[in-house]
């Protein structure tokens, strides 16, 4: 690595710490304060400003507040985080700060008859923009400066405002930090906290017009934690354990399922498909529209792109309806159906593959706050269903990973809404759908937190939604839930009562099976073959081992035919790794016989070899399983093979397969991290064959062996000999 690297690598991590810092700052709530986040890199400024806007603005107990002791619900989309841009022309921030509460004053949440109700909190503020002012004339800079200096009597004094029960964030690059310490120093001392974020100065330019580039966020990937090929706790006898695939969910549109309706026939903004775009305003003449949403629209238009002219025209007037129905103060269902219109105009692009993080947004703020003026819409249990599911499709957008977590939250939170506003015996198929996705959530939950909660919560709900989802009604779809269910009980094995819920997991797997023929679905028939002989090997840890054993075999092999490598070459890959596995696990089971050892040693060596064979020509990040693990694990085998008492072969058959061990462990040690356990254990390893070679084949094998080591490794291993 080169000191360039490594200097790159000690800022990313220092940026990611200072994030993390500003988003528990702002997300406490506390009131009052004022904070500054520094930071000369526009690109990474916009990039970190929209991630908190994505992650803190719409927290779901503030978009539908539930109150105590009543059915119903009151559903304000209401912000906890606002992003303003600084008014050029007179940049008062405060007065920006007060212009937009005046237009959008916290709604009042729980009034009944008998309680007054109460708002909900003011949001929080971020300030961008104040670096455009370099390009401003003196008297404009130093207007910015005496706004700050009259606002800081706000800050000095007890005086009681709206604004005071909120936090303000101010982004800044250094110079202007430099003149707000000089120039409004009281203000200054009001500060709670400066967060200083490391970049490389950008030249200032004014793109008020334009998106702030907020598609290139993923690029920030704050929050990612870099892991070692192999789990640093693997011992010996784990590189083989280790192999057995990931469960996977039945792919298809069952996964996560959208509501049934039609989406470009639910999109009727029939009000103005005969307005002349000339008519429309442009994006910044919208008042009556957050800025947040409107930003966000902005992020997503590209008018360089042909195929997008139309439906960004759309988008547009849609927005222009908006925005005349509240000048015009219509009912709340008129606006709350135009914005529904504008989330399904998201939704549709988001079908289509388009999920980037700004149409995710716009979806999402676009059904909250239809969701806002209408919350007796008979679309509400699809909506609601609909906004969990786009919750969980952040937690699925790349650079999420921190947030992934609250995400899921979310999106589960959305669920159980909808699940209430449900009367299952009415409505079957929805309560159905959205059982089936807040389980699917749940799972995903389970990888964050509280397994055995998370995981059984998921089976509790794919279990109610098998109440309303029967074979009769749709097969296919009780197929792929009862597939799910097998791996919730699968992963729920593999913290509490094992055997039970492995028995139930191959139950559930069975009645998926049943539904799905090899000639019609060949991929998901050997999948759910594949998962079921997963699950026997599990069982054979604990109960009949070569009994379970058997049966895996055999279900791999079925699943083999069927996931091949034309058709399917990462799950052929995954199959053919835990067929290994399991070969290897038979030839070590003490009742079996001297033959069979060696036989089924030698299938598993033969396996591994044609999944490694095959891996090489995949990407590795597409692989399901560990391929280090995997060479280990061949390497392994090869060594037992002609060690075991079992052995027949000659000194050239054994040199051979030393010599093939010695070479699949010293692949496997490159490719760990130096100073990991890993590490060590496959040296120890090689230090262990080589050895052999020297007991079995003299000083002149020892030599052959020490021949294949790399040199950096030779004044390391000859101390070990």
């Amino acid at each position: 690595m080169s000191v360039n690297e490594t200097l790159t690598t000690d800022i990313f991590t220092l940026n990611r710490q200072v994030y993390q810092r500003l988003k528990f700052a702002l997300s406490i709530g506390l009131r009052r304060q004022i904070f500054f986040a520094v930071c000369d890199d526009l690109h990474l400024r916009n990039q970190v400003a929209t991630r908190l806007h994505s992650t803190l603005a719409y927290p779901v107990s503030q978009v539908l507040y539930q109150p105590s002791g009543t059915e119903g619900i009151s559903t304000p989309a209401y912000p906890r985080l606002v992003t303003l841009r600084l008014n050029l022309n007179d940049p008062n921030p405060i007065a920006q700060i007060n212009q937009w509460l005046a237009n959008y004053p916290p709604p009042v949440v729980g009034e009944s008859k008998d309680t007054p109700g109460r708002p909900l909190p003011i949001p929080a503020f971020q300030i961008v923009g104040v670096e455009l002012l370099t390009k401003q004339s003196v008297a404009v800079q130093r207007l910015f400066l005496h706004y700050l200096r009259l606002s800081e009597q706000y800050f000095s004094t007890q005086e009681t405002t709206p604004f005071l029960e909120s936090s303000l964030l101010f982004w800044v690059p250094r110079p202007w930090l430099s003149a707000i310490q000089q120039s409004a120093p009281k203000f200054w001392q009001c500060r709670t906290g400066v967060f200083i974020f490391a970049g490389e100065p950008t030249p200032t330019i004014d793109n008020r017009g334009y998106p702030e580039h907020l598609s290139s966020l993923r690029s920030v990937d704050l929050d990612k934690i870099d892991k070692s090929v192999l789990d640093e706790s693997i011992t010996s006898t784990e590189l083989i354990d280790k192999a057995i695939e990931d469960f996977k969910f039945i792919e298809d549109d069952d996964f996560l399922e959208q509501t049934s309706e039609n989406i470009e026939d639910n999109v009727q903004p029939a009000s103005v498909t005969s307005t002349n775009n000339n008519v429309i305003p442009k994006l910044s003449s919208f008042l009556h529209i957050s800025d947040e949403l409107v930003s966000l629209i902005k992020a997503t238009l590209n008018p360089n792109i042909p195929e997008d002219v139309d439906g960004n025209l759309q988008i547009k007037q849609l927005l222009w309806e908006i925005e005349q129905l509240k000048i015009q103060q219509v009912s709340g269902e008129e606006v709350a159906a135009a914005y529904h219109n504008l989330g399904n105009l998201y939704r549709s692009r988001i079908e289509q593959g388009q999920s980037s993080l700004e149409n995710l947004m716009v979806a999402i703020i676009s059904y909250q706050e239809s969701v806002s003026y209408d919350d007796t819409s008979p679309q509400l249990p699809d909506t609601l269903n609909d906004l969990g599911t786009l919750y969980w499709m952040l937690y699925r957008t790349p650079g999420s990973s921190d947030e992934g977590q609250t995400y899921i939250q979310q999106g589960i939170e959305f669920y159980q809404l909808a699940i209430k506003l449900i009367s299952p015996d009415s409505q079957p198929e929805i309560y159905a759908r959205v059982q089936n996705n807040l389980a699917t959530a749940y799972g995903d939950l389970a990888r964050f937190s509280h397994p055995v909660e998370n995981w059984q919560e998921a089976v509790t709900a794919y279990n109610e939604a098998l109440r309303y989802r029967t074979e009769d009604i749709d097969p296919l779809k009780y197929a792929a839930c009862q597939n799910n269910l097998g791996t919730a009980y699968w992963h729920l094995g593999q913290y509490s009562q094992p055997v039970e819920h492995l028995q139930k997991a191959i139950a559930a797997y069975n009645l998926a099976l049943a539904y799905y023929k090899p000639k019609d679905e060949p991929i998901k028939y050997g999948m759910i073959q594949n998962n079921i002989g997963t699950a026997y090997w599990n069982l054979s840890q604990y109960e009949k081992p070569l009994e379970n054993l058997q049966l895996a075999v055999d279900l791999y092999r079925e699943a083999l035919k069927y996931r091949t490598p034309n058709n399917i070459p990462t799950g052929c890959a995954a199959t053919r790794n835990n067929l290994g596995t399991a070969y290897w696990h038979i030839a070590n089971l003490p009742q079996v016989t001297k033959e069979i050892r060696q036989n089924f040693l030698q299938l598993c060596i033969k396996t591994y070899e044609e999944t490694l064979k095959l891996a090489d020509s995949l990407s590795q990040n597409s692989l399901s399983f560990d391929l280090l693990a995997t060479q280990n694990n061949l390497a392994l085998a090869q060594y037992q093979l002609v060690t075991d008492p079992s052995f027949k072969g000659d000194k050239k058959i054994l040199s051979q397969h030393l010599e093939a061990s010695l070479d699949n462990h010293l692949q496997a040690l490159n490719g760990v991290v130096k100073n990991t356990e890993a590490y060590h254990t496959t040296f120890n390893h090689i230090i262990k064959v080589i050895r052999t070679f020297h007991n079995e084949l003299g000083i002149q094998g020892q030599n052959l062996a020490l021949s294949k080591v790399p040199s950096h490794l030779i004044p390391e291993i000859l101390p070990k000999l």
